[in-house]
């Protein structure tokens, strides 16, 4: 099948085939998700029998080396677009952007400078664009840029906070963010060196949004004590709740402090687009910078996520730096060398499948679809409010719910409620016809569900629920 040794090239013949074999096993994957099992459960031990080997000297046929991939690879990893797959962040996805992923890959773009692909750099200008408009930020002076995800697009947001409020000299400045912050923050903050006293963790209220009076006396108390309060961390759909901080107030707070206001809104963010999501998220517009996901509720393949800033030359300012190999390809002021906004040299064109997607399907398909999950969820909690045997614990909020189960007529201690929730989870991932894990919230194991998928029907939700409810009882027998 090798067309010519050395050149590592299929016949144009076999080619074709290939792609055409890969083609099916992909429309096939979209058209059959709800029929596959959500959850993939392998030990260790059993991933190094099937595919624990030397490396290969000699070739192999394309087509069983594909049958291998498709039978023991895809078929055993957890299907994050499956309808009943409710925890963590679900990635619903899209065939058209699956398709955009596959022509960046196909031609090998290289999305980092104008010079290498002009096209590229142009269609991630005009999707930003698209994005700076809706979230209400200036669209001829804001910027931003494509990352990996909203762990990189945070740490991309604090390096740039950093440099623009303190200079070289950060040794007494200091972060503040929630406890309901995403971990991608810490883990952001600890990269760059902050220390352990730098870091500020402010306790939320009842409704766990940001305790903006516990706020204000820990700037008033680190200025006191020399400290330089530079950066706040809001969050714009927690991931525990779904939980939106009071935006507009932090946004005054930052103003007449002077800290850089970032929000994090990875999760939350696309709900602007629904029809309750600009009240929901009032004050996102006044961000510095904001994070947004397009590979969660913008219903994008893995792996994009985005920063956008107020002002495109802090991220110039930040993050550019004159190697000797760059000077030919630098180009004028207005075509912008991705590479000169933030980690990355070698990126991926990441803007296709979200241009692709737009293009095909319209921002009103997109707006249906995030209005169909946050209505979904509303109806999931009436639901268990009517019931017996569920508590409601966080109401539905951007499409998250916690709830547990908690019989009215049992009187279950708190330890023992905890257990029979955890029990109830285990047992459902076990059986692998849901993916459904706990968190904590006030000291207590919940169940969550996020309900972003638009397949996620409420039979799903309610044959989960009854999944769950036989689990309990029939642990209650024993």
């Amino acid at each position: 099948m090798i067309h010519k040794k050395g050149t590592l090239e299929l016949t144009p013949e076999a080619m074709q085939e290939y792609g055409y074999q890969v083609m099916e096993a992909i429309v096939q994957h979209y058209t059959h998700l709800n029929e596959k099992k959500p959850v993939a459960l392998s030990s260790r031990e059993e991933m190094d029998e099937l595919f624990l080997e030397e490396a290969p000297e000699q070739a192999a046929s394309p087509k069983e080396v594909l049958q291998l991939v498709l039978d023991q690879v895809m078929a055993k990893s957890t299907n994050v677009a499956h309808p009943k797959s409710y925890s963590f962040v679900p990635g619903p996805s899209n065939f058209v952007g699956a398709m955009g992923d596959a022509l960046a890959s196909g031609f090998n773009i290289f999305s980092g400078g104008w010079a290498a692909s002009p096209a590229a750099a142009e269609l991630e200008i005009v999707t930003l664009n698209w994005l700076l408009k809706i979230f209400g930020f200036p669209v001829k002076k804001g910027g931003g840029i494509f990352t990996s995800g909203g762990s990189m697009a945070n740490l991309t947001a604090v390096v740039t906070a950093r440099r623009v409020k303190c200079g070289d000299d950060f040794s007494k400045a200091v972060i503040y963010l929630s406890d309901q912050a995403h971990s991608s923050n810490i883990k952001a903050i600890r990269i760059l060196g902050f220390r352990k006293e730098q870091i500020r963790i402010i306790p939320t209220d009842q409704e766990f949004k940001f305790g903006v009076n516990k706020l204000k006396n820990a700037i008033a108390k680190d200025r006191l004590e020399g400290y330089q309060p530079f950066c706040l961390i809001a969050t714009a759909g927690t991931t525990n709740t779904g939980t939106v901080d009071p935006l507009t107030e932090l946004a005054k707070i930052c103003k007449h402090e002077d800290i850089w206001f970032h929000i994090d809104g990875a999760y939350g963010g696309a709900a602007i687009l629904g029809k309750d999501g600009k009240q929901l998220l009032k004050g996102i517009q006044k961000a510095d910078s904001l994070t947004v996901d397009p590979h969660k509720w913008f219903y994008q393949p893995y792996e994009i996520g985005c920063l956008l800033v107020r002002n495109h030359k802090w991220l110039k300012s930040t993050f550019t730096e004159k190697p000797e190999y760059l000077r030919d390809v630098e180009g004028n002021t207005s075509e912008i060398n991705f590479y000169d906004h933030g980690v990355e040299l070698t990126r991926r064109f990441r803007a296709l499948k979200f241009y692709m997607s737009i293009k095909t399907f319209g921002l009103k398909e997109f707006r249906r679809a995030i209005d169909y999950n946050m209505q979904l969820a509303e109806k999931v909690e009436k639901k268990l409010r009517k019931s017996a045997h569920w508590e409601v614990i966080s109401p539905a909020t951007l499409a998250v719910i916690n709830f547990r189960y908690n019989p009215i007529d049992k009187g279950f201690s708190e330890k023992k409620l905890d257990a029979l929730n955890q029990l109830i989870s285990k047992k459902v991932v076990e059986s692998r016809e849901a993916l459904l894990v706990t968190t904590i919230l006030n000291k207590q194991v919940v169940l969550r569900m996020c309900l972003i998928n638009p397949r996620t029907t409420l039979q799903d939700v309610e044959e989960t629920l009854a999944l769950c409810e036989r689990f309990a009882a029939e642990s209650m027998e024993k």
